[in-house]
């Protein structure tokens, strides 16, 4: 971990008036002047619980991992910045910081790297499991499947150690392999021969050449593909206590293994609240260009309330999403080098140009976010809208990795569970059934 690491401090206390019961309670501050109260004994003093629906006012955890100031349009990992990290730095120099707390020296880097190279491959028998999914089945279904099926193969990762060497060893199969699995899910439901990882390949070059090669005719990507793909996998690596997050941190605070827990987060990640959401602008755009409405004209309805714009705004972030800044240089330089005749990414640049300089946006902060920008990435890239969301998860696979890794070496962790406020019937006393009429 870190050295510069800093421990989240008690520095003041507040104090909580109920009937009959005061309670004082520790003010924690973090590292970035982050304040909040520490209600670990509430209930156990006082009988009451706090009511916090989706955990908007809720901190689950101290973590050393991300940081965002949305206020501000902030984030960082591990303390650095996600602009230089996106401009400067590899998607396998990230995996280590977020993993490991530092960025990596070049033997550390190469040392992963082989790593992943030697952990590409999925057994054999693996292999044939694809055959049970029927070629329309969802491809998210067969991520989060499979991951659970690969600990089958590999039961070294349920009796995995404390020390380092069988943790990376572990977090480098995931990370390799959910790569591998995606791009199999992929060929499967096209009814294509799968192709096979290519060892002298970097990352993101392999994950394309299993993709879109076909037999006697590898793929190649331009330079600007890859560097598209590998910024999006850069800044969708983590995002502090997100919905998929939080549910990895919470399987693994039950001791469930690495894999087990990020095929939790897997399913989390599915769903069109979260990892979903640059399906739905791509979507949104097909609905546009299949309707009689210009830009202008849905953007006024927008207004009025009577269309909902997707990829637009954000819940953490009040101001420009910082990711949303960096993908729009980049989806901007790919679609010049691509020379892309799309409809659908017209329609997308007509609707950013009306709300960057249209003072309702403007006012309401409802910025095009990384959601807008990614999905035209991605649908540039060439892969089809059902494996948006899979593209997703391999990105965040070092986030789940780092968060999983956090809670399992928290020696104050304990199972997570919530508390609730009943609101259902008050008691009632049983009737038998030849009583009831």
């Amino acid at each position: 971990m870190s050295d510069t690491t800093q421990t989240a401090e008690t520095t003041q206390t507040a104090t909580l008036n109920l009937p009959n019961k005061t309670l004082k309670m520790d003010v924690v501050v973090g590292t970035e002047n982050e304040h909040a109260f520490d209600i670990t004994q509430l209930r156990a003093e006082t009988g009451y619980i706090t009511l916090d629906s989706g955990y908007g006012n809720t901190g689950a955890c101290k973590s050393d991992i991300t940081y965002i100031d949305g206020e501000k349009g902030i984030l960082r990992y591990r303390g650095y910045s996600i602009e230089d990290l996106a401009e400067h730095s590899s998607f396998i120099e990230v995996a280590w910081l977020l993993i490991y707390g530092e960025l990596p020296n070049v033997e550390q880097a190469k040392h992963l790297r082989d790593l992943l190279t030697e952990h590409e491959a999925l057994h054999e028998g693996l292999r044939h499991h694809f055959e049970g999914f029927p070629p329309y089945g969802h491809p998210m279904a067969m991520l989060s499947s499979m991951i659970n099926a690969c600990s089958c193969y590999h039961p070294d990762l349920l009796e995995m150690g404390d020390s380092d060497e069988s943790f990376m060893g572990a977090a480098a199969k995931l990370m390799s392999k959910v790569r591998t699995i995606a791009a199999f899910s992929y060929k499967k439901s096209l009814g294509q021969r799968i192709e096979y990882p290519h060892p002298e390949l970097s990352y993101c070059r392999n994950f394309l050449h299993m993709m879109f090669s076909i037999p006697h005719a590898q793929y190649h990507p331009e330079p600007e593909v890859v560097k598209a793909l590998s910024q999006f996998l850069i800044l969708h690596a983590d995002h502090e206590q997100n919905c998929s997050t939080s549910t990895v941190r919470m399987v693994g605070s039950s001791g469930a293994n690495l894999f087990a827990s990020c095929a939790a987060g897997v399913c989390a990640l599915w769903g069109p609240a979260h990892g979903g959401a640059n399906m739905a602008v791509i979507e949104m755009l097909k609905r546009l260009r299949d309707g009689d409405d210009s830009a202008a004209i849905v953007m006024e309805k927008v207004k009025k309330k009577e269309f909902r714009l997707m990829g637009f705004g954000h819940r953490v972030y009040k101001n420009f999403d910082p990711r949303a800044k960096i993908l729009k240089k980049t989806c901007d330089e790919l679609l010049a080098k691509l020379g892309i005749n799309d409809p659908l990414l017209d329609i997308a640049k007509e609707l950013e140009q009306i709300a960057l300089e249209d003072d309702y946006f403007i006012e309401r902060k409802l910025y095009p976010n990384v959601d807008f920008y990614s999905g035209i990435i991605l649908r540039a890239i060439g892969l089809p809208l059902n494996m948006f969301t899979v593209l997703f998860a391999i990105g965040r696979m070092p986030g789940w990795i780092a968060n999983w890794r956090e809670t399992v070496n928290d020696p104050k962790g304990r199972i997570s569970r919530p508390r609730q406020v009943y609101t259902g019937p008050a008691h009632r006393p049983y009737v038998p059934l030849e009583k009831r009429g």
